[in-house]
């Protein structure tokens, strides 16, 4: 089988498409497209035996079979010896003094892998067990789910506001007949049409009916909830892996991969130890040792080095992003260069950044912040035409207050 046909599942259930509304920022998307993907990828290749073979083999005496020995050290816990060939007083010694040890031994060829070496039955020697790779598929899928339910949140806190102004707009530019078309599964609405939903839209939004100011709150918690979710999934992870996650990236990128014992080797050890214990003819234990091949972490450590630098990167654009979020708010009703940077590609041709100074004054930033995912949402030509009626009414408004206002201050002088 290929490696199309096996990632066949998810591209047919998870394509890479342009969504089609929008309501959240390249940076959220990051969260719950492009890591639940990575997740996915991963639950996938952890659980193909076409690629790794077996996920392990052990290699013991006859008197176990083959086949028993690899069920009961996979689903039990297989080991490493990590001081192999190190007396008790150097095991006061500091860390890197005793891996150094152990990577001459490797280097000599004294020990055959890191990790793996003669361990007693009743030896007091420290070992270190692995029993995650029984769990990282259900872990990677559980994770991709959790980054998922972030924009789960937002769609239920949005209540398709946007997606109920903007239906019937998405193809408005195109209405040059008295009668809708539909062409290729897309309507396209009349000229009466378009003129009644863009006066419904500049109606609502003069009015205040449909968007209240908590509309841009919510958004923001749930951007500081997807910063917060990466910190939780760092953790998560770490102690997944027994606290060696943290640092795996940067002790990777330090050390690279020349050394004879490096640090995947130690939190992926290829090559691992196992016991069976199995009652002899007369009733005494006998004691099987094996020595398992990990084909799995050779998919685990690539995994895991990725997901660190991946989380370090979507860390830094979710920062990014929530510094760009409060820019948005000091500056939306103070700067006309940044609300003509903002609307630049939005409205063709030249756009009076005074309107939408005048539009950011009179309203609030959530009013502001849903112009710019009206913007997003509807063909340039018919925003600019929304756009540019909104402020055409709110002048007109501030023209009816201005008389009153007169006459209130005349009847307080008077």
């Amino acid at each position: 089988m290929s490696l199309v046909a096996t990632f066949g599942s998810i591209k047919n259930n998870f394509k890479l498409k342009p969504q089609q509304y929008i309501i959240d920022n390249c940076v959220f998307r990051l969260h719950y497209k492009a890591t639940v993907l990575f997740f996915l990828v991963a639950s996938v290749l952890v659980t193909s035996r076409q690629y790794i073979g077996e996920h392990i083999r052990c290699i013991s005496d006859k008197g176990v079979p083959e086949h028993v020995m690899n069920t009961f050290c996979f689903f039990t816990t297989t080991f490493t010896v990590p001081y192999v060939n190190t007396s008790k007083e150097a095991l006061d010694k500091v860390e890197a003094e005793i891996k150094a040890l152990d990577s001459k031994l490797l280097d000599t060829g004294n020990l055959a892998h890191p990790g793996v070496g003669p361990y007693g039955i009743d030896s007091d020697e420290p070992i270190v067990r692995h029993a995650y790779y029984q769990w990282v598929p259900f872990v990677l899928f559980f994770q991709g789910i959790m980054f998922y339910l972030t924009h789960l949140m937002w769609k239920k806190l949005e209540g398709g506001r946007l997606r109920f102004l903007v239906d019937g707009l998405r193809y408005a530019a195109f209405s040059f007949n008295e009668k809708e078309m539909k062409i290729g599964g897309n309507k396209i609405p009349s000229k009466s049409e378009r003129v009644e939903k863009v006066n419904l839209v500049r109606k609502m939004f003069i009015d205040g009916i449909y968007i209240n100011k908590y509309w841009s709150l919510k958004l923001m918690i749930c951007e500081v909830i997807n910063l917060l979710h990466i910190l939780l999934q760092f953790h998560i992870t770490d102690k997944f892996l027994g606290y060696r996650f943290n640092d795996l990236g940067s002790s990777v990128w330090q050390e690279g991969l020349d050394s004879s014992v490096d640090v995947l080797d130690e939190v992926f050890p290829k090559i691992t130890k196992c016991t069976f214990h199995k009652y002899g003819p007369s009733g005494s234990i006998q004691f099987h040792d094996a020595m398992c091949v990990m084909a799995l972490n050779i998919i685990n450590d690539k995994i895991y080095t990725g997901l660190w630098f991946w989380f370090i990167f979507l860390f830094i654009c979710t920062i990014l992003g929530l510094i760009w979020r409060l820019l948005t708010f000091l500056l939306h009703a103070r700067s006309r260069g940044f609300n003509r940077l903002v609307f630049a590609g939005s409205c063709p041709g030249r756009l009076n950044p005074w309107n939408a100074l005048n539009v950011s004054n009179h309203y609030s930033y959530t009013d502001w912040l849903f112009l710019v995912y009206l913007s997003k949402n509807v063909d340039p030509l018919v925003f600019k035409e929304i756009f540019l009626g909104i402020a055409e009414d709110m002048e007109e408004r501030k023209a009816m207050k201005q008389p009153l206002l007169e006459a209130e201050e005349l009847n307080i002088f008077s």
